[in-house]
């Protein structure tokens, strides 16, 4: 896992992925494996199925509960996320990822190996295989890897929403800011994460764009500088704030934080990074990349007093 914390650190646009896949069997008894994939950043480690414990009145997806030496964590299975329609074979495997302050197993049959990969490898998915669950697909020479969702399968799964909106209350007792003036550009893959984080701001009153990768989202920086350029205005009459994921296909946020900083007009634009991945060693890597500052999902009220803040 070093190599990986490299690729957090450095913005080079590169990733790591663990390929796992779920076995299902065809009338003929034909074993067809799906491949999926996840970035090695959120797999905490990769065991055999051990003994569970069911939980009465729970989510069908989850299968039980297991110990994790000193945790006890929720186990989910993935066949029936996806809703696998043939018979599914046995899972053997377990893959712990540990995400948004969180640890949850997920059942598997069988996993493959590790990918380093450019983020230009990993295209958004194409109309044909278009799930909701689904961010990414990588194309290997003999079969695609699909790049999952895990931040909308664990949301929808829990009892509580992963992603605490802003309320009402929050918003009356927030200061007294004519948020309208200012306009920020959100860039997410993740419609589900996006949308949230967009309701959120719009709700607190903010101009918010969006991108759904940091490819759409440096094209989007890079039309209002020339924009501004032909105005001879300063970048502040376009956008006021940049909040960018980490993990997205065709450019990742800290590659994207790392353009903007090298940009002699741009690197004045804050960037606040919203992102799973948000540990304390993490957030002090990206703050040397130039991020204002870090907001660990799903802590939406505290993105928007950290906005505030840069507009004052």
């Amino acid at each position: 896992m070093a190599d990986n914390r490299i690729l957090l650190e450095s913005g080079t646009n590169e990733l790591e992925i663990v390929e796992f896949m779920l076995n299902e069997q065809n009338g003929r008894g034909e074993t067809i494996p799906s491949h999926f994939g996840v970035n090695v950043a959120k797999v905490r480690e990769i065991i055999r199925k051990p003994q569970m414990w069911k939980v009465p009145n729970t989510h069908p997806a989850v299968a039980g509960m297991m110990k994790l030496r000193d945790k006890v964590i929720t186990v989910v299975d993935l066949a029936t996320v996806l809703g696998k329609s043939m018979e599914t074979l046995p899972a053997e495997r377990v893959v712990v990822l540990e995400f948004n302050r969180m640890v949850v197993g997920i059942l598997v049959n069988d996993v493959s190996r590790i990918y380093r990969i450019s983020w230009e490898q990993v295209e958004p998915p194409v109309r044909a295989i278009e799930s909701a669950y689904v961010t990414g697909v990588v194309k290997m020479e003999d079969r695609i890897i699909l790049i999952l969702d895990f931040e909308k399968i664990i949301g929808e799964i829990c009892s509580d929403n992963i992603l605490h909106a802003l309320d009402e209350r929050q918003l009356l007792e927030a200061p007294a800011l004519d948020r309208s003036r200012h306009r920020i550009l959100v860039a997410d893959d993740s419609a589900f994460i996006r949308g949230s984080i967009c309701s959120t701001l719009r709700g607190a009153g903010y101009v918010v764009e969006e991108a759904e990768n940091g490819e759409e989202a440096w094209q989007m920086l890079t039309a209002k500088l020339d924009r501004c350029r032909a105005a001879g205005t300063g970048l502040r009459h376009e956008l006021d704030l940049l909040i960018t994921d980490v993990e997205m296909p065709k450019m990742d946020g800290l590659h994207l934080t790392t353009l903007v900083k090298k940009d002699d007009t741009l690197k004045e634009l804050p960037i606040l990074i919203f992102s799973s991945l948000a540990t304390d060693d993490n957030r002090r890597k990206w703050k040397d990349l130039g991020a204002l500052d870090i907001v660990t999902k799903p802590d939406l009220p505290n993105l928007v007093k950290i906005a505030d803040s840069v507009m004052n």
